[in-house]
Parts: structure tokens; C-alpha cells; sequence
């Protein structure tokens, strides 16, 4: 999975003062989708099965000097896709009980109907998760007899002091790492209520060009479009989350997008 791409993406934005930025302005919007393309290229270059480099994702140093090589004026070129795959059809469910146990779970067998084979004797169809392998040889997630694809699927959770505070998980795709640190940050940064972070516009920097949803001024494309960005209105909404918060009261406060079908139920 790409938890460590979430992270190595929000270590990179922790470089910048996200918080005093426009929430839905140029700078911001830049800035995320850089360290995006920076986030995306050390995936591709460090995880993989058998020998994830997790120490390398996870280290501050490297966000640091990745960092470094952000222009705040200017695109770099986008990371290359995971796969050449569409990455589709993924549901994502949380809970929490009385006693404040969480879980997180998103689930997807790839694909409508999966590999399209199931069990003989269950009838259970079998997921299609080897379309992740890249054909390219000498890649690390080359396939291979014996290895685990690498997955976009995220099942997170949000600590505080140890504690966890927060079960959540984005449905997308490719967007997942990115709609992570959107919404992290749209709660940390700019001190959004959860269904407002959830609600608010997104943007998506990836090969073939930087989506954009409705909700940007026009003159923020306008700026992104100046820097080199290739801005094209996303035809159709960038993922999709759900996640539940805990507060210091032990109240929960649920959040499902309206972007997809879903809905957050008390009891």
C-alpha cells in the first residue's frame, strides 16, 4: 500500500507554512501538487515487494531534501504512473464503538467483477490486484513470480499523543496519498470542520495534466496554468472519503463525501 507515500507527502508539506496560504489558492494548490510529483517518484523508486526502502519514505532527512528542490514559482515534470492500469472501485467503511475502538477498512477487488475468475465452491470472486505491476524491466515493482503489487489502498488512521483520533480513508485511485494530506491538512492547517474538508475543492497533479475540480477561481487556474502546470477542469470528482473524529470529549463526529454514495450514521 501507499501509506508511506501519504506520510513522506506530508513531511514534504511540513517544509512549507501551508497554514498562512489561501486554502483554495494558487500557492497552495502548487505547492501540494510538487511535493506530490516528488512524493509519487520515491514510490516509484522505493517501494516495492520484496524490499520496501520504508526507512528511506519515512525519514524526515529525506522529505527535507526533497524539500529543497520544490521552485515556488514553477512545475516540475510529473512522476510516471504506477501502473498503466485505471484504479477503480474501491469502498472504504470506519467505525467506532462505545468503548472507542476503531477500525479502518477500504476494500477493492480491482475492477468490477475483479480478475473476473471466482471459487468454484464459494462462489467468491477473486481480485484483479496484479494489474499494480508495471511491464517495465528493471523496475522495482516489475512483475515477478513470488511478489505483492504494489496497491494504492490506504487504510489510515489519525493519532494524536499516542491516541487515536481520527479512522479515515480516501477512495481514488492514484489521488489516495494526495487526498490524504488534503484532508490532514485541510483539519490541521486551515481548522476546518470534517465535513468541511471533506467537502472542499480538490486538485490532483498526475501525468496527464493537473485536474482540477469545480470550486478554483478562475484566475487561480489562470496563475497554476503561468507556472507550467497543464490545467484541465477534472471532468468528474477527485476520490471520495469517510472518516470519523474523536474529540477530547469522547464525542464522535462523522463525515462521509457527497462526491460518492455513502453516509455517516450515529447510534
Amino acid at each position: 500500500g501507499q501509506g508511506a507515500t501519504a506520510i513522506l507527502l506530508l513531511n514534504i508539506l511540513g517544509h512549507f507554512d501551508i497554514a498562512r496560504m489561501d486554502p483554495f489558492g494558487t500557492e497552495r494548490a502548487h505547492i501540494e501538487a510538487e511535493a506530490t510529483k516528488l512524493a509519487f517518484d520515491a514510490r516509484n523508486r522505493f517501494l516495492a515487494d520484496p524490499t520496501p526502502r520504508l526507512d528511506h519514505m519515512l525519514s524526515q532527512a529525506t522529505a527535507a531534501s526533497l524539500a529543497t528542490l520544490i521552485n515556488p514559482k514553477k512545475a516540475m515534470p510529473s512522476a510516471a504512473p504506477l501502473t498503466e492500469a485505471i484504479h477503480k472501485d474501491t469502498v472504504y467503511i470506519t467505525v467506532v464503538d462505545k468503548d472507542r475502538m476503531a477500525v479502518s477498512l477500504i476494500y477493492s477487488i480491482f475492477w468490477g467483477f475483479g480478475s473476473g475468475f471466482a471459487s468454484e465452491k464459494f462462489g467468491i470472486l477473486f481480485q484483479n490486484r496484479g494489474a499494480g505491476f508495471t511491464l517495465t524491466e528493471g523496475h522495482p515493482n516489475e512483475l515477478a513470480g513470488g511478489k505483492r503489487p504494489m496497491h494504492t489502498i490506504i487504510p489510515a488512521m489519525l493519532r494524536k499523543n499516542g491516541k487515536v483520533i481520527m479512522p479515515f480513508g480516501v477512495m481514488g485511485g492514484a489521488y489516495q496519498p494526495t487526498g490524504h494530506a488534503r484532508l490532514v491538512s485541510n483539519l490541521l492547517d486551515f481548522d476546518m470542520d470534517l465535513q468541511t474538508a471533506i467537502d472542499a475543492p480538490r486538485c490532483f497533479s498526475r501525468p496527464e495534466g493537473m485536474m482540477v475540480e469545480r470550486g478554483y477561481a478562475p484566475a487561480v487556474l489562470a496563475e497554476l496554468a503561468a507556472m507550467g502546470h497543464d490545467v484541465k477542469v477534472s471532468p468528474e470528482p477527485l476520490g471520495g472519503a469517510q472518516a470519523i473524529m474523536m474529540d477530547d470529549r469522547g464525542v464522535l463526529v462523522g463525515a462521509s463525501d457527497p462526491r460518492k454514495d455513502g453516509c455517516a450514521l450515529g447510534y
